[in-house]
């Protein structure tokens, strides 16, 4: 049985190492892990220079940086969508670099991506977008349809179940493509920008679904403009600038992510 939002608090541990590399100091096998990693589009400069760093199973970050930054190429290489064009990488245990590429399709069912541009499928529904994950893995039908409407409730689109994708307003089909990121419990979230487009209290709704997701160990990466929602939740922030990446701390919360959102 898949629980969408399961009530007990699993502990993780944070572990930071110098100014851009962070350690996994529980003694489990990191989830993501750049070495030197550069990123070029074509014969272009470099986007990414020597971005070093690992997240700890159960970890929470913002991704924070400038339009332009590489905040997306770094989700993309995360989420294999990329390959990087030199250093190594490593997602959960597995060297990308070398592994075959026909191969990728397993490790991606452990992660859950929210892209800023949806990529929904236009011929279908909210329903049956959010249920595509669930039905690769094989889960029985009565299963698919009862969490599919009751994470599709809690996003707020219980009066859009059966609309497709070009019904929908923006923060109608952000919200589709992030209840269908969470819908198999993955062990890695990444989000880009997934509260643009909507209000605040919204917004606050959505990362509750995060937090709770964190909670039992999935790690989190979202990247935002959101100031106000970094300050709330007082998670550390991974900082892209002039190519690289540095390690923020975290701010002191205004909230912990264990109270009601």
């Amino acid at each position: 049985m898949i629980k969408i939002l399961p009530r007990q608090d699993i502990k993780f541990v944070l572990g930071f190492k110098g100014e851009e590399v962070l350690e996994n100091s529980s003694g489990m096998m990191n989830v993501v892990e750049f070495k030197n990693v550069g990123l070029r589009y074509g014969n272009g400069p470099e986007v990414l220079e020597d971005i070093t760093f690992s997240l700890a199973p159960g970890s929470f970050y913002f991704l924070t940086g400038e339009s332009g930054a590489g905040k997306s190429s770094l989700i993309n290489l995360m989420s294999l969508s990329l390959c990087p064009t030199k250093g190594n990488l490593k997602v959960f245990g597995t060297d990308v670099i070398s592994k075959n590429r026909k191969k990728f399709p397993e490790i991606r069912r452990n992660i859950g991506v929210v892209f800023q541009e949806f990529r929904l499928l236009d011929h279908l529904s909210a329903r049956e977008n959010v249920a595509l994950p669930l039905r690769v893995l094989g889960i029985k039908e009565v299963e698919i349809k009862r969490h599919v409407r009751e994470l599709l409730n809690w996003v707020g689109l219980s009066d859009h179940i059966d609309a497709k994708p070009p019904t929908l307003a923006g923060g109608q089909k952000q919200r589709v493509a992030i209840a269908r990121a969470l819908i198999n419990r993955p062990k890695l979230l990444l989000a880009d920008e997934p509260t643009g487009n909507v209000d605040d209290k919204m917004a606050m709704r959505q990362l509750r679904l995060f937090v709770e997701l964190n909670k039992i160990g999935t790690t989190v990466v979202i990247a935002t403009h959101n100031e106000k929602l970094i300050e709330r939740l007082g998670y550390p922030r991974l900082h892209l600038a002039d190519r690289h990446l540095h390690l923020l701390p975290a701010a002191r919360p205004i909230m912990t992510g264990r109270e009601p959102i």
